[in-house]
């Protein structure tokens, strides 16, 4: 009686423990899709509206229409900035991206935050997504110029420089044709609408659909 409760014993350790390993092996190795990882602040989290109309979810519904097979993960956190963002860019790499989309900076340019930090940390998120192997799309920001038209002539520049240095596909406006349209943003006049974000999920689109395959 002893001997088979020792061998049940020890098969329902050696049971859990190849169970153990295997939800970590499919939490390691993904969704079964190549993974776009949507990385950046409330404008990707989807701030003041449904989960379902926030820009990753609207793409992945535009993706399955077009017949592209990849799984949308959406890594906004509303508040982030740029310093944020490299703090824990290796953390949700965890998901094995394809494509990484970073919408980083707005939260940096509303602090006056100095815009050489910006350049920098956008540069090290960009330099881990590459070094695993990723793909990148940098979203373009603008500001207005409460600081400074020096200010922001330098903000909307940097991620023009940063595509270049990396040679990255970058969005020039992730807000364009949304910024300033009080019909498409909510009353904060900065985050945009249900319907807002469906122009976003469409300029983003045009942008990533050259990088995406069938």
């Amino acid at each position: 009686m002893k001997y088979c409760y020792r061998v049940r014993r020890l098969l329902t350790n050696l049971f859990s423990g190849f169970l153990f390993i295997v939800i970590l092996m499919n939490a390691s190795t993904g969704y079964g899709e190549p993974v776009i990882l949507a990385f950046g602040d409330s404008l990707t989290a989807g701030f003041g509206i449904d989960p379902k109309d926030s820009y990753p979810a609207r793409l992945q519904r535009l993706l399955n229409k077009k017949g592209y097979h990849y799984k949308v993960v959406n890594a906004g956190v509303s508040g982030d900035t740029t310093a944020g963002g490299a703090a824990r860019i290796n953390w949700v790499l965890q998901h094995e991206p394809e494509i990484v989309i970073i919408e980083l900076g707005a939260n940096d340019g509303l602090r006056g935050l100095p815009i050489s930090e910006m350049r920098k940390n956008l540069g090290l998120i960009i330099e881990v997504c590459q070094k695993k192997g990723a793909k990148v799309l940098l979203a373009g920001m603008e500001i207005t110029p409460n600081l400074g038209a020096e200010y922001s002539k330098e903000f909307r520049e940097s991620f023009t420089l940063l595509a270049k240095q990396y040679k990255i596909s970058l969005i020039p406006f992730f807000l364009e044709n949304v910024a300033a349209r009080p019909e498409l943003t909510q009353s904060d006049g900065v985050h945009p609408l249900a319907s807002g974000y469906a122009t976003v999920t469409q300029t983003v689109f045009q942008y990533l659909e050259p990088m995406l395959k069938k």
